[in-house]
């Protein structure tokens, strides 16, 4: 093509060849206005102000909560030797020794208060008597009869702690009763402790180590291994590792501590430890009532949470499915039904379902009840809506086809609308019940029930981090089955709709067939 056939077209076709300026600038001119509101919402919600006092260490202390937990031994000054005590409801059961922390015992003795001794009962009659022997007189009164001795102090000798070790990795802090070292790879730093009073370093404090002010407590960081506080009448260190402990058992089980060889034999060819029932039962109810992890209340409530988003999506579906018809003006040709149907809708749809569960919990108390009336009447306003605008997009030669042959307004509707719109009504239907899995875990948090109330509780004791990431697991495995189930019936049933003119066809010959 030369370029007198160029211009010609370009003579014939000038709409073609000379756009409108503002469609030639029209991209660049969106992409600075993206920008520009892009620094308008960082300077209105002030973004980098907030990057900037955020506490990064924290976050990443919260993120590694996930996926480890902590054992905390507390070291106690006393006069001349240590007490290491562990936290109530340790990880390491009810006497925990770990090897980590390193002790060494000696011989020492310490001053005890005694008890007071009893008072002596003596006989009034014999005291009162001038003539009964040892009897009170002016050189020796008579003691009080009903107060006891005073307590003398007694010095006791036992085997107490007078030095302790704690290895987080690289790092180590050595203790004894007024001196603390605190070691982290080659640099080492000596505090003396004066109990009660202070801390104070011998040496400057590495950028490891903070001290808010002289004589405070010191702040000891060991990374992703742990952490410490020397204080002035105690050392606390916490000492991390990764993974979730205690997971299948708990410390009060009997199968706690020991191998999976132990218990598999346990379970399959073991005497009973229970004589009630046998070793597997027994397993499986200790995993179950699992104290830590609560897996029986967890899967409970993950199945609440299926359950309201299934019965929620159900209900939804078979109320909106007449109504659609009513608010779909091909169908239903009044004016006033059709708004009425149609208002209807958007007032449903208008009320968030949070807002909706917040009400129905109120009124029927927290449960999956609350729950499934917040789902169904959220999704039955928005089906509706989905429902009846698939309606007024049908096809209407199918519908003229059933009319002509005499058929009802009845077989209509059920030769002539339904074959059309069926498919798309339940592919919406799946992607909604897809949906209020997720969303049932959200309107949970406000007290409707299933995980989300669990999770909520989990998260407000800021401890248990780990239990909270094992229901988000939980939670996105859920999500992920049903997302796939949902959308393989969703594209079977879309491929009914995009391959099925011949079945259409073929049932408007028998609905023909049946009229005749």
């Amino acid at each position: 093509m030369n370029a007198d056939a160029i211009n010609d077209i370009a003579a014939r076709h000038p709409d073609a060849f000379r756009r409108p300026l503002w469609k030639r600038y029209a991209t660049p001119i969106g992409i600075l206005l993206c920008i520009l509101y892009t620094f308008y919402c960082s300077w209105f919600f002030s973004v980098a102000a907030v990057l900037e006092k955020a506490n990064w260490n924290l976050a990443g202390a919260y993120l590694a909560d996930w996926v480890s937990y902590e054992i905390r031994p507390d070291i106690e000054f006393k006069d001349n030797y240590l007490t290491i005590d562990y936290s109530r409801f340790s990880k390491l059961g009810s006497n925990p020794n770990p090897d980590w922390v390193g002790k060494q015992m000696a011989v020492i003795e310490r001053r005890v208060e005694a008890a007071p001794a009893p008072a002596i009962a003596t006989n009034k009659s014999s005291q009162d008597s001038f003539m009964a022997p040892g009897a009170p007189t002016a050189e020796k009164p008579a003691a009080p009869s009903d107060q006891p001795a005073p307590a003398v102090p007694e010095t006791v000798r036992e085997n107490a702690v007078v030095a302790a070790t704690v290895t987080l990795g690289n790092g180590q802090i050595a203790v004894t009763p007024n001196l603390v070292t605190v070691t982290r790879g080659a640099e080492s730093v000596i505090f003396d402790i004066a109990k009660d009073s202070s801390v104070t370093p011998r040496t400057p404090l590495p950028d490891w180590i903070e001290q808010r002010r002289p004589g405070s407590t010191a702040y000891v960081s060991f990374g992703f291994l742990g952490r410490a506080e020397v204080q002035n009448d105690e050392v606390v260190a916490w000492r991390r590792f990764f993974g979730w402990a205690n997971f299948v058992f708990d410390t009060n089980s009997p199968f706690w501590g020991k191998p999976f060889g132990e218990v598999a034999s346990l379970i399959v060819s073991g005497p009973r430890i229970d004589p009630s029932r046998s070793n597997a039962a027994l397993a499986w109810d200790n995993v179950l009532n699992n104290a830590e992890w609560q897996h029986g209340d967890v899967w409970l409530k993950l199945l609440q949470t299926i359950v309201m988003a299934f019965v929620g999506t159900v209900l939804a579906s078979i109320v909106a499915f007449p109504l659609a018809f009513l608010a779909a003006r091909n169908v239903t040709p009044s004016r006033i039904a059709n708004q009425v149907t149609k208002r209807f809708f958007d007032f449903l749809r208008s009320v968030d379902m949070l807002i909706w569960a917040l009400f129905f919990t109120r009124g029927f108390g927290p449960g999956p009840l609350a729950g499934m009336s917040a789902i169904f009447f959220t999704d039955t306003g928005t089906l509706g809506k989905l429902y009846s605008e698939a309606l007024e997009n049908i096809d209407d030669k199918q519908r003229e086809g059933i009319r002509s042959v005499g058929a009802t307004p009845a077989m209509v509707q059920r030769y002539g609308v339904l074959p059309q719109v069926l498919p798309v009504f339940l592919s919406q239907s799946l992607y909604f019940w897809e949906s209020n899995t997720r969303s049932a875990t959200i309107i949970g948090a406000v007290g409707a029930g299933g995980i989300g109330l669990k999770l909520w509780e989990a998260m407000r004791t800021n401890t248990n981090w780990a239990n909270v990431f094992y229901m988000v697991l939980l939670i996105l495995l859920v999500v992920f089955i049903f997302d796939n189930i949902s959308s393989y019936l969703r594209r079977k049933l879309m491929g009914t709709v995009a391959n099925g003119n011949d079945e259409r066809r073929v049932s408007a010959r028998s609905a023909a067939a049946q009229i005749a």
